[in-house]
C-alpha cells in the first residue's frame, strides 16, 4: 500500500527523491551487452518480475490467461492484431503486455488519504517512474484554486463543477477534449458525440502525436488512412520491409508473425539507424528452440540509414528497380497494375534522370552495395509488405516518405493482393478505433451529415484544434478548459516547458485516469482527477457484466471483457463518465438520450451501427469469435482514391537538406524496452545494454572522440529552434552503433528539446525524430539557467 507519506527507500538509495533545488539526478548506470535477439526466457522472467513488484502475482497471472483470448479482454498496450483463429493456450501476450497488465492489476492504491498526506509539490519532485509506481486511483479528487493537496469529491459534485465551468465559457470552442488510444469504441463514440452536441470539434488526440502522418499520407492516395494487410498476409509475404519501427519493444507479438514469414520462405529487410534486437532475431518462449536454442534470425538484410536519410534510401531503391526493369523488361515492374490502377507514372519515372546512385547512397548513409542487395531482394517479387512506425511518422517529411513507400508498392503492384500492402504499426491499443469512432478535430461533412440526420442536432462544422494547435491555443488562453480522456498529456507532448506554462493558464484541467501521472501535477487553476476502470477490470452495469470493443491495426473489431475485481467500488467506466457529464452539462437542452447510453453499451453500439459505415449488425458480429473486419476497399477491391477515379497516384517528392554544422547533431527520441509510451515500467533498456538509467544519449564513437568527450561523460543537451534556448541537463554519453552525427535519447526526458513548431508537414505532428541539438560537458550551474528559462513566459 502507498498511503504513507513518501519516504526514501532504504533498499534503493538511488531512487531517493531528488533535491528540490536540483530535480534531475542520475542513478547508478551499468552497461551490459547489447542483445542480438529479443524475447526468450528473459522476457518471461521480466513479466513475472513486474507482477511480483506490483504485488499481484496470482491475481495478475490468472488474468494473463484471458488477455487477447476469445471471450477475454484486449491488451491495453499495443494495437498488434490477434490471430483470427489459432490462438495459443499458453498465452497471447508479450512482455510489455504483461507489464501493462501488472500496472492495471496492482494491489497498490492511491486513495484520498494518500493525497491528504502528500502535496502536489512533493509529488511533482518525483520522476515519472516513481509517480507511476504509486498504484491505482480509487476515488475522484479535486484541487481547488491555490490549493496544495488534492481532496476527495463526490462524483455528483465533480460533474456539477465541470459542467459549471463548461457552461460558463464564452464559447464551446474555449474547451478541448483530448483522447488517449486506450479508450474503447463505445466510450470514444459517446465522447465525440458529447463534444459535438456541446458545440466544438476541439478533439486533439494521441493520433496527432503518432500516426496522423500515416493517415495524411494514405487517405489522398489509396482512399483510406489505414493499413491494407491482415495478419495472414505476413505468412504469405515474399518480402517484408520494416522501416523506422522496432518490433521487439514497440510490438513484440509482431515477431511471431515475422517468424512465420521466415518459416514460409519470406525475406525481411530492416531499415533503422539502430540495429535493434527485435529486428535481428527472435527467441519464441513458447517453443523449445526459443528457450534452449538460438531462435530464428529475422532480418536478412540490415540497412543502417541516417536519421531522415530514408527518403534518399527509398529513391535509391526505386532508381535500381527502374534500372533492373530496363535490363529485364516486363520482369520487375507490374506494368498492367501501373496502367490500370495508377496515375502519374510517366512523371514519376522521369525524375530519376536527375538522380545518381552514389549521391543517393551518400545522402542516406547506406552503401550502394547494400542498396543494390535490397533492391535485388524485391525486384522479382510481388508479395511485398512495408511496415513503419514513428521512426517515419515523426519526421518533418514523414507524409512524403510514406507516399514514397507507396510509390515502390505501386511499381510492384504490391497492394490489394495476398501477402502485400502497407502496414503502419499503430501504438496504443485502440488508437485506430478512436479515429473510426470520429475522434477527430477535422470530421468530414459526410460524417457530420450522418450524425445530424440520425440525432437531429446540427453538429459544429468548423475544424477544431489538434494537439500542437491546442497547446498554442491554451498558451494564448483561447482554450480555458482541457478534459483528458486518459493519457499523460504533459509527458506525451513536445516542448515541455512551453506546454507546462500553457497548462498552468487553464481555468480547469480534468483527467480521467487509472493511475497517477505527471499530467495531474502540472495543472490549471483548478484540477479534477476522475478514476476509471481499466480494460482488464470487470465492468458491471445494472447488474450485468459488460463488453466493450476495440479496433486493432488491421481493422478487426472485437469484444473485450474484463476479469479482475476493481481495486475500488468508487470507479466508473469511461462511457458512464461521459454520459453523466453530458447530462450535467446539457441538461434539458440535450437532444441525445444520454441516460440510455449510460445504462447500456448495447444501445451505444446500436447507434454506432446507424452512424458509421461498416458496423452493420454490430452487437451480433462483435460477439462472434474473433470479431469482424471493417471494409477496406484498397485491400479487398484495389479501389483507391476517388478523386483519381479510384486509382492511386504516384507522388513526386523531394530529398530534404539534412546538413548539420560541425558541432550539431541530429537527435531522435525513442522509448526504452521498459516503457510503453509515457508509462515507465522500469529503469532498464535490456536490449540496448542499459541498466538502471534513463538519462543517456547514444552517440557514434567517432563523434565522441571528435568532440573531445569520452564514453560515460556527463553532458547537457541544447536545442535552439525558433531562437529559443531549450536545455535537457545531465545525460551520460553511451557509445553505440549509430550513424555519425546522429544521436538517440529517451522520451519524455528530452521532449523539452522538441520545439512546438518542429512539426511534420501536412499532419502537424511533433517531429520528435528530427531534433537538431548541441552537446556540451555538464555544467553544475546549468540548473540556475534552467530556472531562469522556466520563469520566463514565451
Amino acid at each position: 500500500m502507498e498511503e504513507d507519506k513518501i519516504e526514501e527507500d532504504k533498499k534503493h538509495p538511488e531512487r531517493q527523491t531528488p533535491d528540490a533545488e536540483n530535480p534531475y539526478r542520475l542513478l547508478n548506470l551499468k552497461l551490459t551487452h547489447v542483445e542480438k535477439w529479443a524475447a526468450g526466457v528473459p522476457a518471461v522472467m521480466a513479466s513475472l518480475s513486474d507482477l511480483v513488484e506490483e504485488k499481484t502475482l496470482l491475481r495478475g497471472a490468472r488474468a494473463l490467461f484471458s488477455m487477447n483470448q476469445f471471450g477475454g479482454f484486449d491488451c491495453s498496450s499495443c494495437a498488434w492484431p490477434d490471430p483470427d483463429d489459432d490462438r495459443s493456450p499458453i498465452g497471447e501476450y508479450c512482455e510489455n503486455g504483461a507489464k501493462a497488465l501488472a500496472e492495471e492489476a496492482t494491489t497498490k492504491r492511491v486513495t484520498p488519504e494518500f493525497f491528504r498526506k502528500n502535496s502536489v509539490y512533493e509529488l511533482s519532485k518525483l520522476d515519472d517512474y516513481q509517480i507511476g509506481k504509486m498504484g491505482r486511483l480509487t476515488d475522484p479528487v479535486y484541487l481547488p484554486e491555490d490549493g496544495t493537496h488534492y481532496q476527495p469529491i463526490s462524483w455528483d459534485d465533480a460533474f456539477r463543477k465541470i459542467a459549471a465551468h463548461l457552461n460558463a465559457l464564452a464559447s464551446p470552442d474555449e474547451a478541448a477534449f483530448y483522447t488517449s488510444g486506450r479508450t474503447s469504441n463505445e466510450a470514444s463514440f459517446v465522447y465525440q458525440l458529447f463534444a459535438k452536441e456541446y458545440g466544438t470539434n476541439n478533439m486533439p488526440d494521441c493520433s496527432n502525436m503518432c500516426h496522423e502522418t500515416s493517415g495524411s499520407a494514405l487517405r489522398p492516395t489509396i482512399g483510406i488512412g489505414k493499413g491494407t494487410v491482415t495478419l495472414e498476409d505476413f505468412y504469405e509475404s515474399e518480402v517484408v520491409v520494416i522501416i523506422g519501427q522496432n518490433p521487439g519493444t514497440n510490438a513484440p507479438r509482431m515477431m511471431s508473425a515475422l517468424e512465420k514469414t521466415k518459416k514460409n520462405g519470406g525475406k525481411i529487410i530492416a531499415i533503422n539507424p539502430l540495429p535493434e534486437a527485435g529486428l535481428m532475431g527472435f527467441r519464441n518462449p513458447q517453443e523449445i528452440k526459443g528457450v534452449i536454442g538460438s531462435g530464428v534470425k529475422l532480418a536478412d538484410l540490415y540497412l543502417p540509414v541516417k536519421i531522415n536519410g530514408d527518403m534518399a534510401l527509398l529513391k535509391a531503391i526505386e532508381w535500381l528497380l527502374l534500372d533492373f526493369e530496363r535490363k529485364s523488361p516486363g520482369e520487375v515492374l507490374d506494368k498492367k497494375f501501373i496502367e490500370e490502377k495508377t496515375v502519374g507514372y510517366e512523371a514519376f519515372s522521369r525524375q530519376f534522370e536527375n538522380y545518381r546512385l552514389d549521391e543517393l547512397a551518400a545522402e542516406c548513409g547506406v552503401s550502394a552495395d547494400l542498396l543494390y542487395e535490397a533492391a535485388q531482394m524485391m525486384a522479382f517479387k510481388s508479395r511485398i509488405i512495408v511496415c513503419w512506425g514513428m521512426g517515419l511518422t515523426q519526421q518533418p517529411n514523414g507524409v512524403d516518405m510514406i507516399r514514397e513507400i507507396l510509390n515502390i508498392l505501386l511499381l510492384k503492384g504490391s497492394i490489394g493482393k495476398k501477402g502485400a500492402g502497407v502496414c503502419p504499426v499503430r501504438g496504443h491499443s485502440n488508437v485506430q478505433g478512436n479515429r473510426t469512432m470520429m475522434i477527430d478535430e477535422k470530421p468530414t461533412d459526410e460524417q457530420l451529415d450522418r450524425l445530424q440526420r440520425f440525432f437531429g442536432f446540427n453538429p459544429p462544422r468548423k475544424h477544431g484544434y489538434d494537439v500542437v494547435r491546442a497547446i498554442k491555443a491554451i498558451h494564448e488562453e483561447k482554450i480555458k478548459l482541457l478534459f483528458c480522456m486518459g493519457g499523460n498529456f504533459l509527458s506525451a507532448t513536445p516542448d515541455t516547458t512551453y506546454t507546462a506554462h500553457a497548462l498552468r493558464k487553464l481555468r480547469l484541467l480534468v483527467c480521467v485516469s487509472t493511475k497517477l501521472n505527471r499530467g495531474h501535477l502540472v495543472h490549471g487553476k483548478e484540477a479534477i482527477i476522475l478514476p476509471t476502470l481499466s480494460r482488464s477490470d470487470l465492468d458491471i452495469v445494472n447488474g450485468e457484466l459488460q463488453i466493450v470493443s476495440t479496433e486493432n491495426s488491421m481493422g478487426v473489431v472485437q469484444s473485450s471483457k474484463g476479469v479482475l475485481k476493481p481495486v475500488s467500488n468508487n470507479l466508473l467506466n469511461e462511457t458512464q463518465i461521459v454520459c453523466r457529464l453530458a447530462m450535467a452539462t446539457l441538461g434539458s437542452r440535450a437532444v441525445v438520450n444520454w441516460q440510455r447510453y449510460h445504462d447500456s453499451y448495447d444501445a451505444v453500439r446500436d447507434d454506432i451501427e446507424k452512424c458509421i459505415p461498416g458496423f452493420d449488425n454490430y452487437n451480433t458480429r462483435v460477439r462472434h469469435k474473433g470479431g469482424f473486419y471493417l471494409p477496406n476497399a484498397a485491400r479487398d477491391e484495389q479501389l483507391f482514391a476517388s478523386q483519381y477515379n479510384y486509382r492511386a497516384p504516384f507522388t513526386l517528392t523531394e530529398i530534404p537538406d539534412n546538413r548539420l554544422a560541425d558541432d550539431e547533431y541530429m537527435m531522435a527520441t525513442t522509448r526504452t524496452h521498459d516503457q510503453f509510451n509515457t508509462t515507465i515500467y522500469g529503469l532498464d533498456d535490456r536490449y540496448r545494454g542499459i541498466k538502471n538509467e534513463r538519462r543517456v544519449i547514444f552517440m557514434n564513437e567517432k563523434d565522441i572522440q571528435k568532440a573531445g568527450f569520452r564514453n560515460g561523460d556527463k553532458v547537457d543537451l541544447f536545442n535552439y529552434d525558433d531562437g529559443i534556448e531549450r536545455i535537457a541537463p545531465l545525460f551520460i554519453i553511451v557509445a553505440y552503433q549509430i550513424p555519425e552525427q546522429n544521436t538517440v535519447t529517451y522520451f519524455p526526458e528530452t521532449n523539452v528539446l522538441v520545439s512546438v513548431n518542429n512539426v511534420v508537414k501536412e499532419s502537424n505532428m511533433p517531429a520528435s525524430k528530427y531534433v537538431k541539438i548541441r552537446i556540451r560537458k555538464h555544467d553544475p550551474e546549468i540548473y540556475k539557467r534552467i530556472e531562469r528559462i522556466e520563469a520566463q513566459p514565451r
